[in-house]
């Protein structure tokens, strides 16, 4: 079983640019596909984006689209969120996931491992 940890969250204001890493132990995360997840409190999990396992076909949802960038390093065994022009509406848990497979996807009951998240607070 693969475990996931999450860093580079913090605080920052609106416009600014952050990088979170999600770095993976256990197994190599070439056999498998990746995204991140994003949650506030009292709100459902929303997608954010996907990688397919070799990198080469990426998913994002409509509201990072053109600001935010998926990306992996397999032999780092970490997965990368570049965002950019970050907004107080990204404030949230951040969550890296995996699952067994070629493509990534959106659906967030298609992973079956999880980090334990990591905050992103954009202020206004």
């Amino acid at each position: 079983q693969v475990q996931l940890v999450e860093s580079g969250g913090g605080l920052v204001q609106a416009g600014d640019s952050l990088r979170v890493s999600c770095t993976a132990s256990g197994r190599t995360i070439s056999t498998l596909a990746m995204a991140w997840f994003r949650q506030v409190a009292g709100k459902e999990r929303e997608s954010v984006a996907a990688i397919s396992r070799s990198g080469g076909s990426t998913l994002y949802t409509d509201s990072v689209k053109g600001r935010f960038t998926i990306s992996r390093d397999n032999a780092k065994n970490t997965v990368y969120l570049q965002m950019n022009s970050l907004k107080p509406e990204d404030t949230a848990v951040y969550y890296c996931a995996a699952r067994q497979g070629t493509w990534g996807s959106l659906n967030p009951q298609l992973y079956n491992a999880w980090g334990q998240g990591t905050q992103v607070t954009v202020s206004s």
